[in-house]
């Protein structure tokens, strides 16, 4: 096994990704491109789960196997045709004036009424309050732009139409390039996404196109107002509006106006075309039929014109441009030479994770947890998903792309205040299920997380470990310290124990267990005291007295609880292991060393046998897909990296990874991108380890079987 860690040389160039990010190129050993390029993904049918994607981590298209959404209907139960963009929400009317403090409900907690916003069910003017706000806002699905097929008989084209499909996107370039035949008529697509804007390119050609039978359609849908969303919803069309407010010779804008919302759509285009309304919300671009190629591209702003937009080979020259400079920054994995037969597959999931949390969750705000492709829980990110969204890009020397998001945390910091302030706690309290905004959704399970608190507490310290550069503790030390001041005053001290516990009023990471009566689960008690201690060394480090009542809670916290010489989930739950429920979902007892460090609280051999007694006895086939990167991350903290490869490889549904690379959860949740980034997170800790750490590629075996070269890795706490 050879690690390229310590000796690889950084260079002083920078460059500029995404507009603004700077990120130091390193000297490769590793010959990245050929890494890369082996692990092309190719698409040879007409398949709903094999959608593919390009982007920018602020915005990102997906296209069906003509290279465009031509069968968005076919695909919407797969992976769906999604057009959508960080910026681009929408809020349904008001018509009845909620007030989101309709949605509280008041627990008893700590010997007072600490209201939470939940789902309810009544009385019928509380539960019209939720779910209004569970639904507003709710993310947009932009647009619809696919290829309008037209067979000899003038029907337009079925899915089954599309024959000897032939699409390849390389994830080097960000590049799909599409060729597959219409009634025996050859056709190539080639897109491509703009890396600095919300813009998309094709390049067409085909004899359809001098034949009339090619053209292009664009549908604008009206939001679903669902819980899901796939970009397919072309009904209430009396309840929007779509008009053309520029039409040229060579370029076309495109107003949509919602409720709240009001978007452009630019359209530029070589040779001639037209472009007209087929009917409400739907327009065709006509090519001149005087060639056989045509080239177009399209840009989606909230403010209107913004003069010439790129054209197609603008567009592919900055794609390969700055995908190559994104692959030559930060870290890389190669596992050629490796015999295990799983590497190969292992390796393609690592590069295909990374393509997509860039193009899906590299932009200024958390993401949701299906990214920018369709809406799961009406487009909402959840910040207990961010340490999984987001912490990887750190770890793999691409820390300006976590600090973006990491910054989003100012923006919202005074509604955090404001909950912990209603709730009686001090600091900030961190939202769950949000928006760009920071407000609270309702939620029964979310508002009653606590495992995201500290999460700021953990990027910003990575970002200040980096370089250990003073300037990152003058810029976070507000959010640090503020959500330290609420954890503080979150653990209750009991006097007959004399100990300070958390709960009840709190659902763990693993959300089996009812809030008004758990209490000291396993990993937030060590999480808990890790960022208060943490948090305390950024007032040291700062050169300011020591907070004595986060002293006081870190040093006086509840024991993690035991029975039988293991872990239990909680305290309150003696029955964790014997209670078949309490046996199903995120086994986050095992975070506790894993992504955590050893904590004060934490007993090795004790988590040792919870591992084992987890391992032979979970029901993982309830599960979710961040699930099997925890528990590599255990394994190989705890010494056992055969464990942490075959818990990377599980064959269970949650751990299926896609021929796109998506991690495919169940009929819900088609694609999944916390399990991508926590597959990254893993990747990482396996090979550079952690701080204190002295094993070569402490997560891999050491059987001969595993030929690891790695390089840019940053260490775990």
């Amino acid at each position: 096994m050879k690690m390229i860690s310590i000796f690889f040389q950084r260079t002083l160039l920078t460059f500029l990704l995404s507009g603004t990010i700077s990120l130091t190129v390193v000297q490769a050993q590793i010959n990245r491109e050929a890494v890369v390029k082996r692990h092309r993904v190719s698409v040879k049918a007409m398949n709903d789960l094999a959608s593919l994607s390009v982007g920018n981590g602020k915005f990102a298209f997906t296209v069906d196997a003509t290279g465009l959404q031509t069968f968005p209907d076919f695909y919407a139960k797969g992976v769906p045709l999604g057009t959508q963009s960080e910026w681009a929400w929408d809020t349904f009317k008001n018509v009845n004036h909620y007030k989101i403090e309709e949605a509280y409900q008041y627990y008893n907690q700590y010997g007072r009424k600490v209201p939470y916003t939940v789902q309810l069910n009544e009385p019928e003017r509380a539960k019209g309050a939720t779910n209004f706000f569970r639904q507003n806002v709710h993310r947009l699905q932009l647009g619809n732009v696919g290829l309008e097929l037209i067979r000899r008989n003038g029907q337009a084209a079925k899915p089954g139409d599309i024959k000897n499909i032939r699409q390849q996107l390389d994830p080097w370039t960000g590049e799909i390039s599409s060729s597959f035949t219409f009634e025996g008529v050859p056709v190539s697509v080639i897109t491509v996404a703009h890396q600095e804007s919300d813009l998309i390119a094709a390049n067409i050609q085909s004899s359809l196109i001098r034949q009339g039978r090619l053209k292009v359609k664009i549908r604008y849908p009206y939001p679903t107002g669902d819980w899901t969303d796939v970009g397919n919803n072309f009904a209430n069309i009396n309840q929007h509006q779509t008009i053309i407010t520029q039409n040229g010779a060579h370029a076309a804008t495109i107003k949509h106006q919602l409720d709240s919302a009001i978007y452009f759509t630019d359209f530029s285009w070589l040779g001639k075309a037209t472009l007209k309304t087929r009917s409400a919300h739907f327009f065709v671009l006509s090519p001149d039929q005087h060639s056989s190629q045509f080239s177009f591209s399209f840009l989606f702003t909230a403010g209107g014109k913004s003069g010439n937009i790129p054209g197609f080979k603008q567009t592919q020259e900055n794609s390969y441009t700055s995908w190559k400079q994104f692959w030559m920054s930060g870290a890389a994995v190669d596992f050629a030479g490796s015999t295990d037969p799983r590497a190969n597959e292992l390796e393609r999931r690592i590069i295909l994770s990374q393509y997509l949390t860039k193009i899906q969750c590299a932009g200024n705000f958390p993401p949701q947890e299906t990214g920018l492709t369709y809406n799961s829980w009406y487009g909402k990110p959840h910040l207990e998903m961010h340490w999984w969204h987001g912490l990887h890009f750190a770890l793999w020397g691409r820390s300006a792309i976590l600090t973006k998001s990491a910054d989003w945390y100012f923006k919202v910091k005074s509604k955090a205040e404001k909950i912990a302030k209603v709730q009686g706690f001090e600091g900030a309290r961190w939202q769950k299920m949000t928006d760009n905004n920071g407000n609270e959704s309702p939620s029964s399970i979310g508002a009653m997380l606590i495992w995201q608190q500290p999460h700021i507490i953990t990027f910003t310290e990575l970002l200040y470990r980096e370089n250990k550069d003073e300037k990152v503790l003058q810029k976070y030390k507000d959010l640090v310290f503020a959500t330290a001041d609420f954890m503080a005053s979150f653990a209750h001290y009991d006097p007959l124990k004399k100990k300070y516990m958390l709960g009840p009023g709190l659902i763990p990471a693993q959300e089996r267990f009812k809030a008004d009566s758990t209490f000291n689960p396993t990993y937030e008690l060590a999480y808990w005291q890790w960022a208060l201690k943490t948090a305390q060394q950024w007032r040291v480090r700062l050169g300011m007295s020591r907070n004595a009542k986060w002293d006081d809670v870190a040093q006086n916290l509840a024991a993690l609880p035991v029975k039988d010489g293991v872990y239990l989930a909680t305290e309150s739950a003696q029955d964790s292991y014997t209670n078949p429920v309490f046996k199903t979902d995120h086994p986050s007892v095992l975070g506790t060393f894993g992504m955590l460090p050893a904590t004060e609280l934490l007993d090795q051999t004790v988590m040792r046998k919870t591992f084992d007694l987890v391992w032979n006895t979970w029901t993982w086939s309830d599960t979710w897909g961040w699930d099997f990167p925890m528990t590599a991350m255990t394994a190989t903290r705890l010494g056992m990296p055969e464990k942490a490869v075959d818990a990377l490889m599980m064959n269970i549904k949650t751990n299926t990874y896609l021929v796109n690379g998506h991690n495919y959860q169940d009929d819900r949740l088609r694609i999944y991108l916390p399990g991508n980034g926590g597959l990254l997170s893993a990747i990482a800790l396996m090979c550079a380890g952690w701080e204190g750490n002295t094993i070569e590629n402490p997560g891999f075996p050491k059987n001969g079987k595993w030929k690891v070269k790695w390089e840019g890795m940053q260490k775990m706490f």
